[in-house]
């Protein structure tokens, strides 16, 4: 009876077992060092990315990583402004979704929720319709859109009435290898100018599109006009 349970293991072992191991680990390998997708479960980037979005990530866009680590095999780029990240927070650790707003000997400052960058103020363009129609109806009131010209990535911000992060920061110099980054929901996101700058090898890589959008309103049902968006 033993015999045959053995022989029973180890034929399961290798039909089943040992293939979907090999697949696991080939997949989690890619995801780790390749390409994956994040669940963004917050507002901070309003109105450009939604709660119950799927973003993808495209890891090797800056670098090859050692899979499961940070560290850098090699590098062939470098985030550039207005690129939009995934990042391990300096502050406790967990995955995030933020924009690149400063890169390393920037000088950074906020007035009133205005951008500047290097002492010059950055352009912004009222009444984006497409960012406005993102928020549903129930929740624009007291809402303000506009398109700011970041370099190459003229991108939606949103500021509220009711706000929980600074409208007036700096001017602050970023560090050599480090970067200082900001949710595109300016008065609602939890970023540099609380947990500071962000360093080099916390970047994970960049996010291209939402992979696919569900509604955490409305029973999680798709958002289908969101599913392959790029984003700004």
């Amino acid at each position: 009876m033993n015999r045959r349970f053995k022989s029973n293991l180890r034929k399961l072992w290798a039909n089943w077992g040992k293939p979907i191991l090999t697949a696991s680990i080939v997949v989690l390998t890619f995801k780790s060092a390749v390409a994956d997708w994040n669940d963004v479960p917050t507002g901070s980037m309003k109105p450009t990315i939604l709660e119950g979005d799927r973003i993808f990530v495209n890891k090797l866009a800056y670098d090859l990583k050692v899979p499961f680590t940070t560290w850098h095999l090699a590098t062939w780029a470098d985030p550039q402004r207005g690129d939009v990240v995934v990042l391990f927070s300096p502050y406790d650790g967990t995955r995030l979704v933020k924009r690149v707003i400063g890169l390393p000997g920037d000088t950074i400052e906020l007035r009133d929720n205005r951008l500047l960058i290097n002492a010059a103020p950055v352009d912004y363009a009222t009444g984006d319709q497409s960012a406005i129609n993102a928020i549903p109806a129930p929740n624009r009131p007291g809402r303000q859109f506009a398109t700011e010209k970041l370099g190459t990535h003229p991108h939606p911000v949103m500021i509220t009435a009711a706000r929980s992060s600074p409208r007036w920061y700096g001017p602050v110099v970023v560090p050599t290898g480090q970067y200082f980054l900001m949710g595109d929901n300016r008065d609602e996101s939890f970023d540099s100018r609380f947990y500071g700058f962000v360093n080099r090898s916390n970047i994970v890589g960049r996010a291209s599109a939402i992979a696919l959008s569900l509604d955490p309103t409305d029973h999680y049902f798709p958002r289908w006009k969101r599913f392959f968006q790029p984003l700004p």
